[in-house]
């Protein structure tokens, strides 16, 4: 136990960014602090703190330290939340925001139906494409979708691979024949998504680069993926776009995936939610409930 406590006082230290602090979080006095840390020290072998009169940091082998302290600390938390979730009905308003049209055919109907099996839920769904504050804008949950940045006081879950394909319409493949390797894409017309004289390059990982960025001649450029979709299907040109959108399409024959046999790029969808000691049982929920049923919408 002493042990335990020795890490749950490491913890507030590193991320208070030092031993009065700490202290002050901990209610304890800087001295309890300052010791609890040196008999750390002595069982471990090694300096975890540069200590100077006005500040202490984290050593190479105390930021080593902290990183799995970290998530052993968040796993205990996680343990407790979930037996707490056990014990009470999940019940509550919960607010969300998440990307327009990813959130309107992908995500909302699968927290729709949470409605009815917890009938003291309540939720708030918010579809909107820029990032907005989960602060500020009073959030619970945020559906984010590629990189993030790095955002203090917020949590990251990956929770499905979104991959891209290339399609058309059989009519356009038909006229203008099937691409087989990327470089026949240049002998095609595509339909580009651009925002701002700024267009959206296709991009497929390779085996001596990262990736290759691929962006065919066009006549039509759009800022909107499902218009993009649209144009596809009516055999204006190629299109890139997320498995997910054009499934539906590709399953009635409106539209064909090509240039199946080279590897798709996937960008991760995340859920992005605020730091807390312990985790609500509705914002759980939620989470658990995306990161389980939206992979099998990805394909």
């Amino acid at each position: 136990m002493e042990q335990l406590k020795g890490i749950s006082v490491f913890v507030e230290v590193a991320e208070a960014g030092g031993f009065s602090a700490a202290a002050e979080r901990l209610h304890l006095t800087r001295s309890a602090v300052g010791k609890t840390i040196a008999r750390l020290e002595q069982r471990l072998g090694v300096r975890l703190f540069h200590r100077t009169t006005r500040a202490q940091s984290l050593t190479e082998e105390g930021q080593f330290f902290y990183e799995h302290c970290l998530r052993a600390v968040e796993e205990i938390t996680r343990g407790e939340a979930l037996l707490e979730s056990g014990k009470q009905e999940v019940r509550g308003r919960l607010r969300v925001t998440m990307p327009v049209l990813f959130g309107r055919q992908c995500a909302a109907p699968i927290l729709i139906k949470l409605l009815d099996e917890h009938p003291h839920l309540e939720l708030d769904l918010s579809f909107n494409d820029r990032i907005v504050d989960l602060v500020d804008d009073g959030f619970d949950i945020a559906v984010r979708n590629g990189p993030l940045g790095d955002y203090p006081g917020l949590m990251v879950r990956v929770i499905a691979q979104q991959r891209m394909t290339v399609c058309a319409s059989p009519g356009y493949l038909e006229r203008r024949g099937i691409p087989a390797k990327l470089e026949d894409l240049e002998m095609h017309d595509g339909i580009v998504y651009g925002r701002r004289d700024r267009n959206r390059t296709w991009i497929f990982p390779t085996n001596a680069e990262p990736f290759r960025q691929v962006l065919p001649r066009s006549r039509l450029r759009l800022d909107d993926l499902a218009t993009i979709a649209d144009a596809a299907a009516q055999g204006v040109g190629l299109a890139w776009l997320p498995c997910w959108l054009v499934r539906d399409r590709v399953a009635s024959g409106e539209l064909r995936r090509v240039l199946t046999d080279i590897p798709a790029v996937a960008f991760d969808a995340n859920v992005v939610w605020v730091k807390s000691p312990a985790m609500q049982p509705k914002v759980r929920l939620v989470i658990d409930t995306l990161a389980a049923k939206l992979p099998a919408l990805m394909s």
